[in-house]
């Protein structure tokens, strides 16, 4: 039998293989032999007669890899979509979605855990009978009774380290017959040792209530699936409660499956455990951080139906769920839910696509929506409920601009002496609040959305700025570390001392990262507990959930971050929020930098006054008359998105278009830029020889960010009205264009619906 194959490899098509079986179900993995080596593939359907290869070119299959298909039928249906839409080779979509240990041909079996358990046999129902069994073997009594407790089973290792019994006893009740010695899968749950919270139900406010009543009556209804829901909630809102509620309609009244999406694993913790609460051991976790052991495990437990609800980052969506009945995908606007690499998918359109193939309710919960979801719903695509208020009645914060305009800057520190510097990055009203707090044991989140110490080294004499020399950016300098440090391609050296252009050592550390606002802070507040949360603190594996734990042990006054600690957070005793510098991203060449820096504001805002205490931000900025701001004090989602909307008309950006940024990059500059100018003006040709009058292509022009580990990159963009007229047009990019890689080593990418254009 002739099947085609998925392969992990960046060619888009399928390959014929032929069979040694009487069928096999799509989906299922197998291994072959491709250009000489072994690699995994799925069978994903039966090659037609006419499309079969020559019989002296046919290679059979090695081996069939599952007993029965590791991706379901639902599953491949929403990877074959996926495929199709984001122009990517189907079996680099179907490794994505698995873990990865189901795609390493050097493991023909996964490493699944096992513990030695000891399970009951028999029954003893009568006093008498037991009495006479263990009329001198009191302790083989308590063992056989601790078992029918334990629901008849428990693992060798509980009973011998826990119980106190002893190999002997449990060897008697074998030899007996009473019970017998096994081998069970265990699951690696990273969860497992947290204690469960007591579920606190809130009272639901009249918005929450008929939230909840109208996704509830979604989920019931039979027939077409339902379009998917923008739940509005400003933060403090209580969206989280609404999503318990729902999964309380799917999980437990139709015993159905549900995916829970987060944007960040700093968020993870907390989210699992006020699921947990009322979930219990029904819940999965699936996120990056976990070891392909812990994801494995997870994915083995959904994939059995043992564990009914899955939470994770960005891959959980595709978690193997039985008969799945909701997705939330939380914070929705979030760029995170993009994928940098091939497969470059958005995991909310895959939740809506895989939602609506599997007839259940889609939610996309968020205080500051992506402006695509908000024209949704204002073009019927979407439905929208709100949830105006916060719960308890509480206020938004008052936000305070601090106009930095007027604020002395100082002499930049010099030589990285941060001694001889007079300026600050607090300023006085702000250090002022926050002090107050201290005084009073409540906690601060001050937001600062860049790392490091210093964003760049210049020499004052010629004007030199120490950059990468793979990429075209500046490197960053890690005082911590003494390193300068690209934050695109992690190369590091050591901090100059003299410039090597003229010979000065007049050298200034410019730039302002969380690494120089922490010590500032530490130095301004001695007796503060300072806790910094971003990438250079949280590489290690659990250290995301221990900085957070800390926090809410009220063991840190002080939490200082970047973009991670501004949403999701639920801490009734932070009562001020300082935005160190909110410009920060505002002057990126990229379309969505107003819409970023007005969501990331009013996100870290809303950390605020989350309690009785109430709260108060500030917020920083030298542009405290652009639009973007004004609105994130105010609150004024609405205004901001009408604002927003109408400046993208002119270029046609989304959503008044879809848009895809197709890239090329190479080795050397020359044939970079040579061969983009040649795609683009096939891609105008073969516009017009389609009669797709409708696309607009821009450019093609060099990168924002023009060189990225020692690649140079140009682009250009497509414009087009409608998602049909975008696929036809990337489809002859993938299909009927050939790149020559030569010497300069060129490759084209296409970034359909892309999050940022540098």
């Amino acid at each position: 039998m002739l099947v085609d194959i998925a392969l992990p490899v960046p060619v888009p098509r399928t390959f014929t293989y032929d069979l040694d079986a009487d069928d096999v179900a799509d989906g299922t993995r197998v291994r072959v032999q491709f250009s000489g080596r072994p690699m995994v593939g799925w069978v994903v359907g039966r090659t037609p007669a006419g499309r079969a290869p020559a019989a002296e070119r046919l290679r059979s299959i090695d081996r069939v890899l599952d007993d029965e298909p590791s991706v379901t039928p639902e599953l491949l249906r929403v990877c074959r979509w996926i495929a199709g839409y984001y122009l990517a080779p189907l079996g680099i979509v179907l490794r994505t979605a698995l873990p990865a240990v189901l795609s390493q041909h050097a493991r023909e079996s996964p490493h699944v855990r096992t513990q030695r358990t000891l399970r009951l046999t028999a029954s003893l129902d009568s006093l008498t009978e037991r009495e006479t069994v263990f009329a001198r073997a009191p302790r083989q009594r308590e063992c056989f009774e601790l078992l029918e407790a334990s629901g008849g089973r428990a693992a060798v290792s509980y009973l011998n380290e826990k119980m106190g019994f002893s190999a002997a006893v449990v060897r008697a009740l074998v030899a007996r017959g009473l019970a017998e010695l096994g081998d069970e899968p265990v699951v690696r749950d990273p969860f497992a040792g947290e204690p469960v919270a007591a579920a606190v139900d809130h009272r639901l406010t009249p918005a929450q209530d008929a939230a909840v009543r109208g996704l509830s009556r979604a989920a019931r209804r039979g027939g077409e699936p339902p379009k998917p829901f923008l739940l509005l909630g400003v933060t403090g809102s209580g969206k989280t409660q609404v999503y318990i509620d729902l999964l309380r309609e799917v999980v437990r009244r139709q015993g159905r499956g549900a995916i829970v999406l987060v944007p960040e694993i700093s968020l993870t913790p907390q989210t699992v455990a006020r699921f947990r609460a009322h979930f219990g051991e029904t819940i999965a976790v699936l996120h990056s951080a976990l070891s392909d052991g812990e994801r494995y495990d997870a994915w083995r437990a959904l994939r059995s139906g043992e564990r009914r609800i899955a939470i994770g980052a960005r891959s959980a969506v595709f978690a193997p769920v039985h008969e799945l009945g909701a997705i939330v995908v939380d914070e929705e606007h979030e760029a995170t839910y993009k994928q940098a690499e091939a497969p470059r998918y958005h995991a909310r359109e895959v939740a809506i696509m895989r939602a609506h193939l599997a007839g259940a309710v889609c939610v996309l919960g968020s205080a500051t929506p992506s402006l695509e979801s908000w024209h949704n719903t204002q073009v019927g695509k979407y439905e929208r409920i709100e949830l105006p208020e916060r719960v308890g009645g509480l206020a938004l914060p008052p936000v305070r601009i601090v106009d930095l305009r007027g604020q002395r800057s100082g002499e930049p520190t010099r030589s990285d002496d941060s001694r001889s510097r007079d300026r600050s990055n607090l300023s006085a009203v702000l250090a002022t609040a926050i002090q107050a707090r201290l005084d009073r044991s409540e906690q601060v989140i001050l937001l600062l959305n860049r790392r490091g110490y210093s964003t760049f080294v210049q020499c004052r004499d010629c004007g030199r700025v120490w950059h990468c020399r793979d990429c075209n950016v500046a490197l960053t300098f890690h005082r911590a570390r003494r390193r300068l440090l690209c934050h695109y391609c992690f190369r590091e050296e050591a901090p100059p001392s003299h410039c090597s252009e003229c010979g000065s050592g007049d050298l200034s550390f410019l730039g302002v990262g969380t690494e120089q606002v922490e010590r500032e802070v530490a130095d301004r507040f001695p007796a503060a507990r300072v806790a910094r949360m971003d990438v250079d603190t949280t590489s290690a594996k659990w250290s995301h959930h221990e900085i957070l734990a800390r926090v809410e042990r009220r063991e840190i006054d002080i939490l200082l971050g970047t973009q991670m600690i501004a949403k999701g957070l639920d801490y009734p005793n932070v009562t001020l929020v300082g935005v160190v510098n909110a410009d920060v991203g505002m002057s990126l060449p990229d379309f969505r930098a107003s819409e970023r820096t007005f969501q990331l504001l009013t996100q870290v805002a809303g950390r605020a006054g989350r309690g009785p205490a109430g709260g108060e931000v500030f917020v920083q900025t030298a542009l405290p008359g652009h639009y973007a701001i004004r609105c994130a004090v105010t609150h004024d989602y609405r205004g901001f998105a009408e604002r927003e909307i109408a400046e993208r008309l002119p270029s046609l950006y989304p959503p008044h278009s879809r848009l895809a940024n197709v890239v090329i990059s190479g080795v050397e500059e020359a044939a970079v830029h040579a061969a983009a100018r040649d795609t683009a003006a096939w891609a105008r040709d073969a516009i017009r020889r389609e009669g797709l009058d409708e696309i607009r292509l821009t450019g093609p022009a060099p990168c924002p960010i023009d060189r990225i580990r020692g690649r140079w990159r140009w682009h250009f963009l497509l414009r087009a009205p409608g998602p049909r007229a975008m696929s036809a047009v990337g489809r002859l990019l993938q299909h009927r264009y050939r790149l020559t890689p030569g010497r300069a080593d060129l490759r084209l990418i296409i970034d359909r619906d892309p999050v940022t254009l540098l």
